[in-house]
């Protein structure tokens, strides 16, 4: 069977895709002496549907510049090469970094970075140009990556990640099952959940479903860079205890008194009796507004 065959029935059948990459994985980890850890949550795409999914998902244009967080063995990191300008790999692990260098020694438009992300200066990462995060991200650092990126000075363009399926539920949900984390992704961006993801879809399958999720930044903040702070201190105090009407939450994270929580409730528009999982982000802005109108 000619390759170009071959590959038409690894899109007919799924499942010989599956097989066939989690086959592949599984002799390469061998072959270089190397293991999926557990402490750095590595869970290997084998999946080439889930892979095609997020290439569609990114668009990727020969022009964009691209930063891949946690590459592993490179299945994404290749396919993303072969569309970019430009990819930069980030990876933790010292042995797939250096299997990573092997592999891709000699392909122009492919960085291998062995480093932290979270550590990262992503500014001098991208080389200042506007870029884009594709990533199977660890699932540990989820939310500290996505901060990173989102309130970052030099924020990418849009994220398709890769996250764990209840998580991509809470980052899209809306009024009123809203979150601190589904209000500090929404402050940044527009999130999708774009597929849900079966755990077979890895080597080694991970213990909970995952789910395909991009984000598409704002190209302008809701507040300037100094007030995301204290925007996020708002927000924080309302949710601390999500039982409370927002009034009594606020008056005690924020240390003032009901009255004046009641003040800035009612400059925001808000009701006092309402709880802080059925405000959208534009609600929580003005109440930040309000807040600190009132310098509390």
């Amino acid at each position: 069977m000619s390759d170009s065959n071959s590959d038409t029935a690894r899109r007919a059948h799924p499942a010989v895709s599956r097989l066939s990459l989690g086959l592949e994985t599984r002799a390469l980890l061998e072959r270089h002496g190397l293991a999926a850890l557990k402490s750095m949550g590595q869970n290997f795409l084998t999946d080439r549907g889930v892979l095609d999914k997020i290439l569609a998902a990114a668009a990727v244009e020969p022009e964009d510049t691209v930063v891949e967080v946690g590459p592993g063995l490179g299945v994404l990191t290749r396919a993303l090469a072969e569309r970019a300008g430009r990819v930069i790999a980030v990876e933790l692990d010292r042995g797939m970094a250096a299997l990573l260098r092997a592999n891709f020694d000699g392909v122009p438009n492919v960085a291998i970075v062995e480093g932290d992300i979270l550590k990262a200066d992503i500014e001098a990462l991208a080389g200042g140009a506007p870029y884009m995060v594709v990533a199977n991200l660890p699932y540990y650092i989820t939310s500290p990556a996505l901060r990173h990126f989102l309130e970052n000075p030099h924020p990418p363009g849009k994220l398709v990640v890769m996250v764990q399926k209840e998580v991509a539920q809470q980052i899209t949900a809306r009024p009123p099952e809203m979150s601190l984390l589904s209000v500090a992704v929404q402050f940044f961006g527009v999130p999708k959940l774009v597929s849900r993801v079966p755990a077979g879809a890895f080597y080694p399958p991970p213990r909970v479903d995952s789910a395909l999720l991009r984000i598409d930044v704002l190209p302008v903040r809701r507040l300037c860079l100094e007030e995301t702070a204290g925007f996020f201190k708002v927000a924080r105090a309302g949710f601390a205890t999500r039982r409370k009407q927002l009034v009594n939450a606020l008056a005690g994270g924020l240390g003032i008194g009901k009255t004046e929580a009641a003040a800035c409730l009612a400059a925001a528009g808000v009701d006092p009796s309402r709880r802080a999982e059925t405000l959208s982000v534009d609600d929580w802005v003005a109440l930040y507004r309000a807040c600190r109108s009132a310098g509390a």
